[in-house]
């Protein structure tokens, strides 16, 4: 059975967003210099972004839509395609889609930095979408839904492109990936704008936040500062150390209990109630009956704490912390992936 076209997604930022344009794609420029070759990488570990509370300032600086889903590296040769988790997990089957469309791309060898997504109706990337297509934390369906949005060319025709600039690697990369492209394999566009104006448009339509990156930057592995993100709501990853039972929530989960790390340990940081459906809250509850234990991996000051042995973590929002160390207004997103290589919130 054929796969049904799909429906464009919408636009991201509307028309009262008007000074907030997508860059225009540009010409191959012919004195580009030509690069020896370069044997393969058989993986690279990703360039992260770190956080910042501020946009940064200044004309070296380029602006993307932070996207909410799993960090992959998509790897093309003339034997395959392969798609990489950030971990290094060959993630290829549970993407056929993508995989589809990476052969259809007219290059001989390539590896794209990129993100897979699923996009809600309002064209809006959304984990817990990304997450049910994959079949939960686990699982193991072939996503059809999912898009590879890709901000980077590493590798291409050959040459290595990480001592390159960044602004060297989008030039190519905009001519491989139509920037107008409705495909499963889609640019995400530089845009043109103020830094604070973009983040506050981003916030207003409901997006998770920016990503900053240095034009003149190669690309770097680990996080380092030449891409920072920019978050309208805070949402990381933190260890579940335990819950509380409820005869009224969903599958009787009235509060998980969570850790962030420091140094070698893991502190306790408070709880989260909200966030789960129906099916996310009963998968999750099998899980955590099979991890129960009577030792705690982080002291926890609650009377009906059940505590779990800390082998899964939680995507967790929130707006704030307390002045004790507490996350406030928590929501629960989901669970990562042990493949997807997640870090756990670190207390300084």
């Amino acid at each position: 059975m054929s796969k049904p076209p799909r429906t464009p997604s919408k636009p991201l930022l509307g028309e009262a967003d008007a000074p907030i344009r997508s860059r225009p794609r540009r010409r191959r420029d012919p004195a580009q210099p030509n690069l020896p070759f370069e044997p393969m990488p058989a993986r690279i570990e990703p360039c992260l972004a770190l956080l910042k509370a501020r946009t940064p300032k200044g004309d070296d600086w380029v602006f993307e839509i932070k996207w909410d889903g799993y960090r992959l590296a998509l790897h093309i040769a003339p034997t395959g395609v392969r798609i990489l988790t950030r971990g290094g997990h060959d993630w290829t089957s549970r993407f056929p889609a993508i995989e589809r469309a990476a052969k259809e791309l007219p290059v001989a060898t390539a590896i794209l930095d990129g993100e897979a997504v699923v996009l809600d109706e309002r064209g809006r990337s959304d984990f817990g979408l990304l997450q049910q297509s994959l079949g939960g934390r686990g699982g193991k369906k072939r996503s059809s839904a999912a898009l590879f949005m890709t901000f980077d060319l590493l590798y291409f025709d050959g040459h290595d492109l990480r001592g390159s600039e960044l602004s060297m690697r989008r030039h190519l990369l905009e001519d491989l990936v139509p920037a107008e492209g409705q495909g499963d394999i889609r640019l995400s566009g530089e845009i043109d704008a103020d830094g604070d104006q973009l983040l506050a448009s981003a916030c207003q339509h409901g997006l998770e936040g920016i990503i900053a990156k240095r034009r003149d930057s190669p690309y770097r592995s680990g996080r380092l500062g030449d891409w920072v993100k920019i978050k309208c709501i805070q949402s990381d990853s933190f260890v579940i150390v335990g819950y509380e039972r409820s005869t009224v929530a969903r599958a009787g989960i009235g509060r998980l209990l969570l850790a962030a790390r420091k140094g070698k340990e893991l502190v306790y940081v408070g709880g989260v109630g909200t966030g789960f459906n129906e099916r996310n809250a009963y998968e999750l509850r099998e899980m955590l009956d099979g991890l129960i234990t009577s030792m705690p991996a982080a002291s926890v000051d609650r009377k009906r704490a059940i505590f779990v042995k800390p082998k899964l973590i939680a995507e967790i929002e929130y707006r704030a912390w307390t002045d004790d160390g507490k996350l406030r207004h928590a929501s629960y997103k989901g669970l990562r992936e042990v493949q997807d290589n997640a870090a756990v919130y670190e207390i300084a």
